[in-house]
């Protein structure tokens, strides 16, 4: 087996990893050094936005908490590589740049996990009584790239089917 770490798209898929990798931290920096959401308490943005500051120490959601966090850690860098293979075999754009943003994602949490033994979450969704997860934009990256992987899929068999 031939394991490639560079392709076409390898360039573009890793400049938005450092992107993301880049926004994710700053926002980090921003809740934690800047406003110090943990001591301040919760921020009203809007009447459905809310920052609020959430330790994560399970995986996507809190999920399976755990304080093992090397164990995490280890998991996050073992996909990122997985997706680095991955990248340097991908023929379209659009599949670059979601494996990209995934990583980005994923290296962003693992990082807050060697800094801070969780993941830092920020962002609330709230209406009335509804609440989402806790969140940070690691999380919506790594969602975002998810959904894109299923466009592509989804739309790359709509085209073959129909060609």
């Amino acid at each position: 087996m031939d394991l490639k770490f560079v392709g076409p798209l390898t360039k573009l898929g890793l400049l938005l990893a450092a992107l993301t990798f880049a926004f994710d931290q700053i926002s980090k920096y921003w809740v934690l050094g800047i406003i110090n959401l943990d001591e301040r308490g919760p921020i009203q943005i809007a009447p459905f936005l809310d920052l609020v500051m959430a330790w994560n120490k399970g995986i996507s959601y809190g999920l399976l908490e755990t304080h093992v966090q090397e164990a995490l850690i280890a998991l996050s860098l073992v996909i990122s590589a997985v997706l680095v293979v991955w990248l340097a075999r991908v023929r379209h754009p659009l599949q670059a740049a979601a494996i990209g943003i995934i990583i980005g994602g994923a290296i962003g949490n693992a990082l807050d996990r060697v800094l801070h033994g969780a993941v830092a979450d920020f962002v609330l969704l709230h209406w009335g009584n509804w609440n989402w997860y806790v969140f940070n934009v690691a999380d919506i990256a790594i969602v975002a790239g998810v959904a894109l992987l299923l466009y592509d899929g989804l739309a790359s068999g709509v085209d073959e089917k129909s060609g």
